[in-house]
């Protein structure tokens, strides 16, 4: 009786029999383990669903302006480049394949205009950079009337570009202008016309753009400094850091993403100039400050080749993507070695 009653408990079918073990496993101790199966995958939750379908209606108005005006005329700029047109109502418009990059190819006026707008978008960026990170250096110190000195630094950002270009103008007039007339009076010589001359008119223009840009720099990297934690400093002051040691372990660090991604922002955005170039210029003289976009712009409108200038905007979009896939792995880089 007793063997076969010790039979029945250990028989196969039963779940804690000798075979499974008490710990489904064929040990002695523990309950036994249960398998995880995963269910039926059912529809998501109505509420999930509706979420979802409110996001996109919630993105729609600010989505749909930016396919109409911005994909839309890229993706038309693109296929243009690969065509004929003209200005013109009675041309009709052929396909003719690479043809106009062949040309581009060997287009030395186009060439030396990019290279003017490497020498514009990086003599800008650079110093634009530095003197903005000492003015928010400056600005983030308790000094009396600091909120008058962030609001005057903060001026040329908000004038329109044709607005700058028109000012400085008159700032370097040849016969009346502040430049020249304190040249004169500091016994300096009899002073210039500095926006016709070969030698300074790339110069003076380069001065206008880091003036007119270096508020957006200053305002992103004085938002960085105030956010960097005070004690951090106290600290590095207890251990006898000095400033440039503490600007170097503390403050840099903190601000250095902020940083990249201004001056990445500067580097496009001024390698793209139009309006304040075009205002002081007009990509003169002989050609000595005539960016891409000035290039392109009278390829367009003024001898109305169309898909020319097409193509040579695919080349400057090509430029840009590389400048921001460069700029997106070394992002990407720093976020892994953190």
């Amino acid at each position: 009786m007793t063997s076969v009653t010790a039979t029945k408990r250990s028989g196969p079918d039963d779940p804690h029999g000798g075979h499974s073990g008490r710990d489904g496993h064929g040990g002695q101790g523990g309950r036994p383990r249960r398998s995880w199966r995963p269910g039926p995958s059912g529809p998501p939750p109505r509420g999930k669903a509706f979420g979802d379908r409110a996001a996109w209606f919630l993105v729609l108005p600010a989505l749909i302006p930016i396919l109409i005006l911005s994909v839309g005329p890229l993706l038309y700029g693109i296929a243009l480049a690969f065509t004929d047109a003209q200005s013109g109502r009675t041309r009709s418009t052929q396909w003719i394949g690479t043809l106009n990059f062949q040309d581009l190819l060997h287009d030395t006026l186009f060439w030396d205009s990019f290279r003017i707008g490497l020498v514009w978008a990086v003599g800008v960026t650079v110093p634009q950079f530095l003197l903005a990170l000492g003015l928010a250096l400056l600005l983030n110190q308790n000094l009396r009337l600091r909120w008058l000195a962030r609001a005057l630094a903060i001026v040329p950002w908000a004038m329109p570009e044709v607005v700058v270009g028109i000012m400085w103008r008159l700032v370097y007039n040849p016969d009346a202008s502040i430049l020249n007339e304190t040249i004169r009076d500091l016994g300096l010589g009899d002073g210039r016309d500095w926006l016709t001359g070969l030698a300074t008119a790339l110069p003076a223009v380069i001065l206008v753009g880091i003036w007119a840009g270096m508020p957006q720099t200053t305002v992103a990297l004085l938002a960085g400094l105030q956010n960097t934690p005070r004690e951090l400093h106290e600290a590095a002051a207890l251990d006898g850091a000095g400033a440039w040691r503490r600007f170097r372990t503390v403050t840099w660090p903190a601000i250095k993403p902020i940083a990249l991604a201004i001056s990445a922002l500067n580097l496009i955005w001024n390698f793209n100039s139009f309006a304040l170039v075009y205002v002081l210029t007009s990509g003169g003289p002989g050609g000595r400050t005539r960016l891409p976009m000035l290039f392109a712009y009278e390829e367009a409108f003024r001898y109305g080749q169309f898909g020319y200038a097409a193509a040579m905007g695919c080349v400057m979009v090509a430029v840009i993507s590389v400048l921001l896939a460069f700029y997106l792995v070394g992002r990407l880089r720093g976020g892994e070695d953190r």
